[in-house]
């Protein structure tokens, strides 16, 4: 066991050093990877050391490297090691959540996360939190309490969700296996900025209530994934409280800005969420897969998930059970490496990095401004810069990315904006530097 580990280690390590000269998106053939990988399962053992490096030769290179300097797509994954030692030794003791009796000391770790984010967010210390794998079953988990709240947690077919058309696509998937039928999420047109206009909202929500809906939820984004654009959250707050709506606000890339002054300033309104998603695994620099739920009335998560049966009636009571804040019943110790991580770098460290994310992308948008031939669409905000090449028609945006990715170097990606393909750099990687962003760009050029 321990030779098998050390040979893990190293090769995980070997790897980390070389991120800087491996290809940031590594596509694999089907029928190769098959060849390799595929076939009945064997009956007999085989000799550990030559499956791992099946393992480390023929899976784990294809694919893309969310931790790349140069992976600028979606919104990367910068983890860190010190998550990496975290997350194994959680695998390694096969930590349990569950419950407080099944897991008393992961869950004081995950409690005390949890508010260490709420108090990151400015939420009352009052309210709570789960964590969860991520913004997509973040926000079912969200919206699952919201309609708790404001619906008893019954279907209600003249509900009515308000959301921009820039939302994530996740608040539409969540609100179908919640029940919600296509036509109950309202997707109202962006302003020339990408932002949910809280006027659009109230014009909205007084034609529903005319025609004899009920409004009961505006989803906000603190944080676009196409542009980085975050939503006017003071001022949909004022009317959600107004009219007592419910405030969702899917942070999942962009609320740990608040860490840094620039960030702060851009997501004010953030504390007045009703209930907010956000993932570490993005902007918290950790492996997959950790998001974390906000949600503002204590006890709605139990109220919304709680669970009886027999064979739980030796795991109750304690100072928490979360098996009854989401959906999970058997959950590992994701919380370990976030804990672990601020524990070991400080938090100062992280804020610093949240800033480096910042000020690349308006790094980018400045070379974008200087070279010529290229137009900013949408500038740099929250770690994230939209551009396109100017003589180039939508077609020739996305060779442009396709041949950035080809050539292995760097990784953008593309995205539609104000009708238009657009190429778009997401730099939110503390390992970039500007160096990096500036020869992805030339890069871009030639290709």
């Amino acid at each position: 066991m321990r030779r098998l580990g050390y040979l893990v280690v190293d090769r995980i390590v070997d790897h980390l050093e070389a991120l800087p000269d491996l290809p940031p998106i590594r596509a694999g053939d089907a029928a190769a990877l098959r060849a390799a990988l595929g076939g009945p399962p064997p009956e007999q053992p085989g000799d550990p050391e030559r499956a791992l490096e099946l393992l480390f030769e023929q899976v784990l290179p294809f694919g893309q490297l969310g931790d790349h300097p140069r992976f600028f797509a979606r919104v990367g994954s910068p983890s860190n090691y010190a998550g990496v030692l975290a997350d194994a030794a959680a695998a390694g003791f096969n930590v349990f959540t569950g419950s407080w009796a099944g897991g008393a000391g992961a869950a004081t770790v995950e409690l005390v996360v949890v508010d260490w984010l709420r108090a990151l967010c400015g939420l009352p210390p009052e309210s709570e939190g789960v964590l969860v794998t991520g913004g997509s079953t973040g926000t079912i988990t969200a919206l699952a309490a919201a309609r708790t709240a404001r619906l008893g947690g019954r279907l209600a077919p003249d509900a009515v969700v308000y959301a921009s058309d820039q939302a994530h696509a996740s608040n539409a998937r969540a609100l179908a296996v919640l029940g919600f039928a296509p036509e109950q999420l309202r997707p109202l047109p962006a302003d020339a900025a990408f932002r949910l206009a809280p006027a659009a909202v109230r014009d909205a929500l007084e034609a529903d209530l005319a025609a004899g809906r009920r409004p009961f939820c505006v989803v906000a984004t603190a944080g676009t994934t196409s542009s980085g654009a975050v939503d006017p959250l003071a001022e949909l707050a004022d009317l959600c409280a107004e009219r007592g709506l419910w405030l969702h606000v899917d942070g999942a890339y962009g609320a740990p800005a608040v860490l840094c002054p620039a960030g702060r300033a851009t997501l004010g309104g953030l504390e007045r969420a009703d209930s907010l998603v956000l993932d570490p695994h993005k902007w918290l620099f950790q492996p997959y897969e950790i998001g974390c739920v906000l949600v503002r009335e204590p006890g709605l998560l139990e109220r919304t998930f709680a669970l009886e049966g027999a064979y739980l009636r030796d795991v109750t009571g304690g100072e928490v059970n979360f098996r009854d804040r989401s959906l999970q019943l058997t959950r590992g110790g994701r919380a370990l490496k976030l804990w672990l991580s601020i524990r070991v770098f400080g938090l100062a460290a992280f804020r610093d990095a949240v800033a480096r994310g910042i000020a690349l992308a308006e790094h980018a948008e400045a070379v974008l401004r200087r070279r010529p031939g290229w137009e900013v669409v949408s500038p740099a905000q929250l770690g994230i810069v939209c551009f396109r090449r100017s003589a180039g028609d939508d077609g020739e945006q996305s060779r442009i990315a396709d041949a950035t990715v080809r050539d292995g170097f760097a990784a953008p990606s593309t995205t539609v904006l104000g009708g238009r393909v657009v190429l778009r750099l997401c730099t939110i990687n503390p390992r970039t530097t500007f160096a990096d962003v500036e020869r992805t760009i030339e890069r871009m050029e030639t290709v």
